[in-house]
């Protein structure tokens, strides 16, 4: 256990610094739901109109959107973690 503390250190966060994750969070989650919503109402409509590979591509184009909100999530974290000002 002692190892591990001492290649990976555990780092404390301030309350600022926890609270400014979690509002993260939350943006992040708003906006990764506001993508699902407007690609699954596309789909829905392409469902309609029976073209599947119109389907396909607004579902990689879903995992691609979450995927890249994700690490614009973990990004903007890290740099709270490390203290940095919010961009």
């Amino acid at each position: 256990m002692e190892r591990l503390n001492k290649a990976s250190p555990t780092v404390k966060l301030t309350a600022a610094q926890k609270k400014e994750m979690a509002e993260l969070d939350s943006k992040y989650a708003a906006k990764i739901a506001e993508r699902e919503i407007a690609l699954k109402d596309e789909m829905n409509k392409f469902a309609n109109a029976g073209e599947n590979e119109q389907i396909e591509l607004a579902q990689r184009q879903l995992v691609d959107d979450r995927k890249k909100l994700q690490n614009e999530l973990e990004e903007k974290k890290e740099r709270v973690r490390q203290g940095l000002k919010k961009s």
